[in-house]
């Protein structure tokens, strides 16, 4: 292990970012528990990443308000589809959101199928580029996601609007699977909150922050340590933490 490895200059970027999606991830995450439609984060980051890779297929470039225009535009198409059939299908709405992921994912590979770079942007979007993320990238997120918290707080969106809750859903999704990738937003959502299902009211916000803080500082630094793929550490991290805690809460019952 070498500690020069861990420069600040590149995981202090990455740590602030992870900072990010946990600020919506986890409320946010609590709500899917409760709900029971764990993998509607999955379906709707699967049709953002659509977006990206049909925007990708006509030439935009990636920084582009097109691409974005595109990835925004799929997912509130998927989060709209899902709120229809959550409202006429409520009781195979799990196996409906299974479905509707399978479909979006092999759509993008068939997309993909005549890429040279295929592979490579397929990677990026499962696992990300954590660590290729500047603070200037980082501000128009951070203002996103003020005004995302805004509104689910203040509206109390998870109990006063369904339709508000999959289009918040799908603007925070959009920009987290493009800033970390689609394992490591599923991650985010469900292990902090999977961990302290068991508490009430603020206590479980708070742990659930503290799980998936400690998870992507950890993350980020042990895969620094071990010269890994930060996204895929800092998912077992996430995950080692969330158990820990979650036998920690389990015993102090």
């Amino acid at each position: 292990m070498d500690w020069q490895s861990v420069d600040i200059s590149i995981l202090g970027p990455a740590f602030v970012a992870g900072l990010l999606i946990l600020s919506t991830h986890v409320p946010l995450g609590q709500s899917v528990l409760k709900r029971g439609i764990i993998f509607i984060d999955l379906a709707i980051a699967q049709f953002a990443g659509l977006g990206v890779i049909v925007a990708d297929s006509m030439g935009w470039h990636a920084s582009s308000w097109q691409v974005q225009a595109s990835a925004v535009s799929a997912a509130v198409l998927g989060a709209i589809m899902l709120h229809w059939s959550d409202k006429r299908f409520p009781k195979i709405q799990e196996a409906l959101i299974g479905i509707t992921f399978v479909l979006a994912a092999t759509m993008g590979l068939l997309l993909l199928a005549n890429n040279p770079h295929g592979g490579e942007q397929l990677k990026d979007l499962l696992v990300g580029q954590i660590l290729w993320v500047s603070y200037e990238q980082l501000l128009p997120i951070a203002l996103l996601y003020v005004g995302v918290l805004s509104v689910w707080f203040y509206f109390d969106i998870p109990k006063a609007n369904r339709l508000g809750f999959y289009l918040l859903f799908a603007l925070t999704v959009t920009a987290s699977v493009q800033l970390v990738g689609i394992y490591l937003v599923f991650a985010s959502l469900i292990i902090p909150a999977l961990a302290t299902r068991t508490m009430r009211g603020p206590r479980a916000l708070i742990f659930a922050y503290t799980v998936g803080i400690v998870g992507y500082a950890g993350g980020l630094v042990l895969s620094a340590l071990l010269d890994l793929p930060s996204g895929a550490v800092i998912v077992w991290m996430l995950a080692f933490i969330g158990i820990l805690t979650s036998m920690l809460i389990t015993n102090d019952e």
